[in-house]
């Protein structure tokens, strides 16, 4: 069975996306797609439309022609991302040993981090800002639901992607908190636009049968910065999208990114510069690249 993933597809010229398939390289039409607007929009019909697409063969599919790929997912309601999930990440972080009682923890960011394929990942003209990399298997729900339980919790997910949740270390202490509960911005360190480039298809979750047995791998440049699997989660999927769902309803389109393995810059003394070009793969789910470009900050100020 030959793998291939759902693309929001711009054509040449065009301004409005639609959704098509990638299978190996080339980017195919499918038939049971006509009429929707882009791959959330497919989402949010997953229990109609995954049957016929679950029997579609991409053998002699009609070339989409001319395109460029955006994020197959490029406004979802929430994207909800857990932190420390993996247990060789937790280590090089400096924790040696679990709490009694551990449980996911969650934050969210805004949809505006999201990034396409080969978009820039736009960095502070900030030396202090330590921007890093964590290269994350990203989940899509596909039916929604409250209090899922988590041998159920798996029939929940459209499918898998890549994404790359972008760190600005720098940012992430508040040099003058109003009190210790406020000393830590997730916000500020991981909330910039084009912070989560994502990508570059899809892929069903048919296609990946265990999440939990896939190698996920980061290279800056020509050189191998993290090499992992997803067997070192110290929270499945599964258990991600149950826990989740005790705290918020989930939505079709929602996206989890489920935890970054060991290999992280700050761990190393190293950040992203001007220039760098990021790659990650990991299993079935293809190749997300970006390039990464160091421009100023500039504040517009509104009209009143």
């Amino acid at each position: 069975m030959t793998t291939w993933g759902l693309v929001s597809a711009l054509p040449k010229g065009g301004s409005e996306p639609h959704p098509a398939a990638l299978v190996g390289d080339q980017v195919v039409e499918v038939p049971a797609l006509t009429g929707y607007a882009d791959v959330l929009d497919v989402v949010r019909d997953w229990e109609a439309v995954a049957p016929a697409l679950r029997a579609w063969d991409p053998a002699g599919a009609k070339p989409a022609g001319e395109l460029r790929l955006l994020a197959p997912i490029r406004s979802p309601r929430k994207l909800i991302c857990a932190g420390a999930n993996y247990l060789a990440h937790a280590r090089e972080m400096g924790i040696t040993e679990l709490p009694p009682g551990l449980k996911p923890y969650f934050f969210l960011l805004p949809p505006t981090t999201i990034a396409g394929p080969g978009d820039p990942v736009v960095i502070p003209d900030d030396d202090t800002a330590r921007v890093d990399w964590e290269a994350e298997l990203a989940v899509v729900i596909g039916l929604g639901g409250r209090t899922i339980p988590e041998d159920r919790a798996l029939e929940h997910v459209a499918g898998y992607t890549i994404l790359n949740d972008i760190s600005a270390r720098g940012f992430h202490a508040r040099k003058n908190p109003l009190a210790p509960p406020f000393t830590y911005d997730w916000l500020a360190s991981k909330g910039l636009d084009s912070f989560c480039p994502l990508g570059p298809s899809l892929v069903p979750s048919w296609f990946v049968p265990d999440p939990q047995n896939l190698p996920i791998r980061l290279w800056r440049n020509e050189t191998l910065q993290q090499d992992g699997s997803t067997a070192d989660m110290i929270f499945s999927v599964a258990q991600l999208v149950a826990t989740a769902s005790t705290i918020m309803t989930l939505e079709p389109g929602d996206i989890i990114a489920t935890g970054t393995p060991s290999g992280v810059g700050v761990a190393q003394g190293i950040s992203l510069a001007d220039g760098d070009l990021v790659r990650i793969e990991i299993g079935p789910l293809g190749v997300l690249e970006n390039p990464v470009t160091r421009v100023p900050v500039v504040i517009t100020a509104g009209t009143p």
